[in-house]
């Protein structure tokens, strides 16, 4: 058996992936090797990248694709050349996000219909709240591949809790609206104003998508010259350095409207950084978890996360039984 990962290569001629789906794609990697399975990571151009790599390495069994973006023949085609490989395309996105995505919705109903005619292909989600909703939806198969997020002995849950002194919150991403970045800014100031903190809000810079610039002028205009409260715009970084910045932070806001993982989370999570989340991002303590569109909850659960030494481990310990299932499903699909 050799799996591979194969992912859109928007940053061709790159050897690092700044995108979220080559982070993903590293991570699930390390996760099924560790696994033993052997597993590849591809980035590629499009289906005749994929198709001259995989005549170039004969003993791969199944081709994972990360989101819909392939054009349908271009897929059945390949689907039928390489009749002894198991493809699926996964899509890394829970419904809600598909408003923004009219061709990836296209994709995947005719995926379905290439399921429906050929043994060697599946649709397939990293959420399971997607795969439920298409078997119910559409009457159709829906692999569960969800993320898997690599965890290794530099993962320190054991932090020092914020005592006093300069407050530094993260609220990271793609600047587009379904992150909900307005409402993170708006907790974000209110911690500062409850806990007279001195507050650096970062928020990710230099990818703004769907509204995105209206988002950041927003934000600025909403902490413009307050004393006790600065934006702080990082620009976008490799993920080695990214985990750098997100170890700096002392809280993560994280409230999105529609998530299928959320790996800026799971990333805090491996720094020992806590973050108040969304309903949509379940597979966190509940504790973490605020109404997505009440700022007040928002910046009440980051209050008492930052007072609770116990939170890092807690969120550890939810991103292991994360991984503990997502690995059983892969395995199971793989079989």
């Amino acid at each position: 058996m050799k799996v591979v990962l194969a992912y859109k290569n928007f940053a061709a001629n790159r050897n690092i992936s700044h995108i979220g789906l080559g982070v993903a794609a590293m991570n699930t990697q390390k996760s099924l090797i560790r696994a033993g399975i052997p597993t590849l990571v591809w980035p590629i151009l499009g289906a005749a990248d994929l198709r001259a790599s995989l005549l170039g390495t004969p003993s791969v069994t199944h081709a994972i694709i990360s989101a819909p973006w392939i054009p349908s023949p271009e897929m059945q085609s390949l689907v039928n050349y390489f009749s002894d490989i198991t493809f699926a395309m996964t899509c890394h996105s829970n419904v809600g996000f598909l408003q923004a995505d009219a061709n990836g919705v296209a994709l995947i109903r005719q995926a379905m219909e290439i399921e429906r005619s050929t043994p060697n292909f599946h649709l397939a989600g990293n959420s399971e709240k997607f795969c439920e909703w298409v078997r119910r939806a559409y009457t159709a198969p829906c692999a569960f591949l969800p993320n898997l997020y690599y965890l290794d002995n530099t993962t320190n849950p054991n932090r020092p809790l914020w005592q006093g002194g300069p407050l530094r919150l993260g609220a990271f991403g793609a600047t587009r609206p379904l992150k909900n970045l307005m409402s993170a800014a708006g907790a974000a100031l209110e911690i500062s104003q409850q806990l007279r903190a001195d507050t650096e809000l970062w928020l990710s810079a230099g990818r703004t998508e769907g509204g995105g610039d209206t988002i950041l002028r927003a934000a600025r205009e909403m902490l413009r010259n307050l004393p006790h409260i600065r934006l702080v715009e990082n620009g976008w970084q490799t993920w080695a350095q990214f985990r750098s910045t997100v170890a700096h932070m002392h809280l993560l806001l994280q409230p999105s409207y529609t998530e299928s993982f959320n790996m800026v989370t799971a990333d805090g999570i491996a720094s020992g950084v806590p973050s108040v989340v969304s309903s949509a991002i379940d597979w966190c303590p509940p504790h973490w978890q605020a109404p997505v569109d009440d700022v007040v909850e928002i910046a009440r659960a980051g209050r008492m996360l930052l007072l609770d030494r116990h939170a890092p481990t807690d969120g550890l310990r939810a991103l292991e039984r994360h991984n503990t299932a997502g690995l059983a499903s892969w395995l199971g699909f793989l079989k």
